[in-house]
């Protein structure tokens, strides 16, 4: 019974068998090994239809991503059109390749990244590899040609480890990695100019060890100032920058005299001394280490370190308390000046003077003091001149008190030929010698009384014409003191004597002036 039960199932298998056969065209490849048998067919197949690309597709979901996005190989013009059995077909035995083609003259560029340079050569097996292939399911696929990136960095290392940008194409081309011969220095921070134009790269971009690989440093290189790269030959003697007084066409081309910022010393330059060539006053060496150290430290109120003192030292050595740097002749306000340390101190009314009423040209300029005439005019007209030769102001007049006030003696006036006596030493200056109270006048006035006062008395007591009032008078006072009543025609006796002068000698309303003649002088005549 067991034999027979054996028998009937190997019958009924080798029937199956036979039947498959004869609907399989033959066994299905390695990769597809497991949609072998009759149940499975329409995994692949439409019934009564070829094998659709729609098929296919539900099961290649990583080719389909593909041709949706318009990306890789399947998505060009030359394949898209196709059925995928065109290229792979199937039931050709376990072995079969499917995925066949000629890598000498495949065209590389369908898949939408063309060879070129250095990739050319290259056989497939050098990039498609499962190291270079991110997805993890299409990276455990064996011989796959998918999964590849377009970006540099997915197959090649970072030789600048992450300080550059990844888009190495900006910088390289595919024919070699060095030189980067699409780099562009004017499009960095730091534009080549002059002698760094033909600098290697190396000079610059120096090569360490950086997480135990070579590394050359191209990024964040300190610029900003040339002692990043270079050393100081000044020894730190300037904190300026470099450029200021080099160029990158040569160390030793000096450029500074326009761009030196001079105020970083302690000189700051004004006036003249800006447009002063700076070896006019720096000695000229080609020792970095002295140059511009002539005058290190100097102030800007050293003058006469550099210019000579056209004052010998007369006027000490602060020549900026009365120069200006725009020229040495505009000077500052000269109230300072202490003008006592000259041949001629100022004094009185002199100290208010503005300084340009006396010096007309240069300060310096010498100047003739030694008499008032030297500057002041003879208010006087010469007319105290002896033998042509006036007397100097100075005998008469102070500077302290002006010269409105004079310093004319009583008792030089006594050497006069008027000394003053009597009532005439009170009077004031002025009521003899500026009659007209406008002009002085000090000569040819006249000794006698009427060249200054009135004759009241007409011709009463005129002598052969001339009235000499000093016959009667005196200096000290007006009345007659000197008049003598007993040498006129009426002496005067007994009660006489007491009797005023005008009791007897009254004015005739018709008259100019009193009248002291008495024609009749009988006793009828006056008392009545």
């Amino acid at each position: 019974m067991n034999r027979l039960k054996t028998y009937l199932l190997a019958v009924l298998s080798l029937t199956a068998l036979a039947g498959y056969a004869q609907l399989s065209p033959g066994d299905l490849t390695t990769a597809h090994a497991s949609l072998e048998g009759m149940s499975n067919c329409t995994q692949c197949h439409d019934l009564g239809n070829k094998v659709t690309n729609a098929k296919c597709l539900e099961c290649h979901k990583e080719i389909k991503a593909l041709i949706t996005k318009k990306q890789g190989y399947h998505a060009s013009k030359d394949v898209k059109a196709k059925d995928c059995f065109t290229c792979h077909s199937e039931h050709h035995g376990r072995k079969f390749e499917m995925v066949r083609f000629d890598e000498k003259t495949f065209d590389h560029a369908l898949t939408g990244y063309k060879l070129e340079g250095g990739h050319k050569p290259l056989d497939c097996r050098k990039c498609h590899i499962p190291d270079n292939i991110k997805d993890r399911e299409i990276k455990k696929r064996n011989l796959t040609f998918l999964g590849l990136d377009e970006a540099c960095l997915s197959c090649h290392a970072d030789f600048h480890q992450g300080t550059m940008s990844g888009e190495c194409v900006k910088c390289h081309n595919m024919d070699a990695f060095r030189p980067a011969s699409k780099f562009k220095h004017d499009e960095t921070d730091f534009k080549l100019k002059g002698k760094h134009v033909s600098v290697d790269c190396a000079e610059c971009h120096k090569t360490i060890t950086r997480q135990g690989k070579d590394f050359q440093q191209f990024a964040d290189v300190p610029h900003a100032d040339c002692k990043a790269c270079h050393d100081d030959p000044h020894a730190s003697h300037f904190v300026n920058a470099c450029a200021q007084c080099h160029t990158e066409e040569g160390f030793k081309i000096f450029a500074g005299k326009d761009r030196f910022d001079h105020n970083t010393t302690k000189f700051k330059l004004n006036g003249k001394h800006k447009t002063t060539d700076c070896f006019a006053c720096h000695k000229k060496t080609s020792d970095p280490l002295l140059v511009f150290q002539d005058r290190a430290g100097l102030t800007v109120n050293q003058c006469a370190t550099c210019h000579e003192d056209p004052h010998d030292g007369k006027f000490g050595n602060d020549c900026a308390k009365c120069h200006q740097e725009t020229s040495f002749r505009s000077l500052r306000s000269m109230d300072f000046f202490d003008h006592s340390i000259t041949d001629f101190p100022l004094q009185g009314k002199h100290v208010d003077v503005d300084c340009k009423k006396c010096h007309k040209g240069s300060f310096t300029d010498p100047m003739e003091f030694r008499a008032c005439n030297s500057c002041h005019e003879d208010y006087h007209k010469g007319e105290f001149a002896k033998n042509n030769v006036s007397p100097d102001c100075a005998e008469c007049h102070s500077v302290l008190d002006g010269f409105d006030v004079s310093m004319f003696s009583l008792e030089q006036h006594r050497s006069t030929k008027f000394p003053l006596e009597g009532a005439h030493i009170a009077t004031p200056c002025t009521a003899c010698h500026m009659k007209d109270e406008k002009n002085w006048s000090f000569r040819e006035l006249g000794s006698a009384c009427f060249d200054c006062h009135d004759n009241v008395h007409g011709e009463d007591f005129a002598e052969k014409g001339v009235t000499d009032c000093k016959r009667c008078h005196v200096a000290e006072n007006w009345f007659p003191s000197k008049f003598d009543h007993d040498l006129t025609d009426f002496p005067l006796v007994g009660e006489h004597v007491k009797v005023d002068c005008k009791e007897c000698h009254t004015k005739d309303p018709n008259a100019e002036m009193l009248s002291f003649k008495v024609e009749k002088f009988e006793c009828a005549d006056c008392h009545k």
